[in-house]
């Protein structure tokens, strides 16, 4: 029986979130504990990369870290945004955040409908005379590199901030009586044997989301009772919810 689940993920904001949902219908206890926190980078250690912000005349936003320690970074070097630089999101949900630092203006704020960087390098190709800068986290893939690439854009990726272990305090180890582990990256697996190198599964199930944090909990040697998203269930919460009602 499942009553008590650790979600690695800080806790939704929102009373409607799903997770509430699940909660309630299925009687079980949802803990939000993140496994891993991002961190920026200090502006020594970005400007040992060798790039200048103002010499590029739009940004590329992948998310809503790259979004805040973009910002962050410009105050630490005392650099003034100008007005007329541009911002491409890859979805609208990242383009609206930007209103957290700047005034959003539509004529200089662009976005993709589908929250994949393939979608949005089309409307890039649009604005092909634009100097584009990309941070990104320190473990990324070439991907937003080759496909600008491919499309003669002129661009630049740096580093802005990384994926850190939140580790567990030892009142936590001691207290850790979940019944099921849910993570989202590879990197929360990596989190969770750190900080509990004697960690044995036994009967506590494991439900992961995305096949690389699915891959990362076979190699870690562990049992994976729960993968989403798939056909049936395209999110962690409906696939979650099933899994639930039919084993409790």
């Amino acid at each position: 029986m499942i009553k008590k689940i650790l979600v690695s993920q800080p806790k939704p904001s929102s009373e409607k979130s799903p997770y509430f949902d699940i909660a309630r219908e299925c009687n079980v206890e949802l803990v939000f504990r993140p496994f891993i926190k991002v961190e920026g980078l200090s502006a020594k250690e970005f400007r040992q990369q060798k790039v200048s912000i103002l010499s590029h005349t739009a940004i590329v936003f992948t998310s809503r870290h790259a979004i805040d320690h973009f910002f962050t970074l410009a105050k630490e070097l005392r650099l003034t945004i100008p007005e007329d630089m541009k911002y491409f999101c890859v979805a609208e949900t990242i383009a609206l955040y930007i209103q957290k630092y700047v005034q959003y203006r539509k004529r200089k704020v662009f976005f993709g409908t589908t929250g994949k960087i393939q979608d949005l390098v089309p409307l890039m190709v649009k604005h092909k005379q634009e100097k584009y800068l990309v941070p990104q986290s320190s473990v990324h893939t070439e991907e937003v590199k080759d496909l600008l690439d491919a499309k003669k854009l002129q661009h630049t990726e740096c580093v802005m901030y990384r994926t850190v272990s939140n580790d567990l305090t030892e009142e936590e180890v001691k207290n850790f009586d979940y019944d099921m582990l849910v993570f989202f990256s590879p990197s929360g697996i990596k989190s969770l044997t750190k900080n509990m190198p004697d960690f044995k599964q036994g009967d506590i199930r494991i439900a992961t989301f995305g096949p690389t944090t699915a891959k990362a909990v076979e190699d870690a040697g562990l049992r994976l009772d729960l993968q989403a998203p798939s056909e049936k269930y395209p999110s962690m919460t409906g696939a979650l919810m099933a899994y639930l009602k039919e084993n409790n």
